[in-house]
């Protein structure tokens, strides 16, 4: 996996670091978007700062897509088009308001807004909150 990891990196211009090589890991292994705070847990190696330096560079290079979770907190899951991102690649997010885990809606895509003239789009996020499955089982 740590090869394609690099390929992943260089692919989209940044050179493969053993800090942004673990970010990015723990990106694609997740199988939902990842705050700050989550991916210093997961990467007790890392300092806050560290991780938030590497989000920072896989953003500006459309190597991740970041989305607002329904409380103001930024979570972060990998970009599957190769640094070629436009809002009409971005799907829809659910976020339980019980658990507070955002999920990703695959099959729900988000269309790509009609701007006025002058206007260019650098990212859609469509939020849908409530109850997840396991939290509406719990009552």
């Amino acid at each position: 996996m740590k090869e394609n990891i690099k390929a992943f990196l260089e692919g989209v211009g940044i050179k493969p670091t053993v800090n942004r090589i673990l970010v990015t890991e723990e990106l694609m292994k997740s199988e939902c978007p990842l705050s700050l705070t989550e991916l210093e847990t997961r990467l007790e190696t890392l300092e806050k700062s560290s991780v938030f330096r590497v989000l920072s560079l896989l953003e500006s290079h459309d190597a991740v897509h970041a989305v607002e979770d329904g409380r103001g907190v930024a979570k972060y899951e990998i970009c599957h088009e190769s640094g070629e991102c436009s809002p009409s690649h971005y799907h829809a997010h659910f976020y339980c308001e019980r658990c507070r885990r955002t999920f990703c809606l695959d099959t729900i895509s988000v269309t790509e807004p009609q701007l006025p003239d002058g206007f260019a789009a650098r990212s859609v996020n469509y939020m849908i909150k409530g109850r997840c499955p396991d939290c509406i089982h719990k009552n």
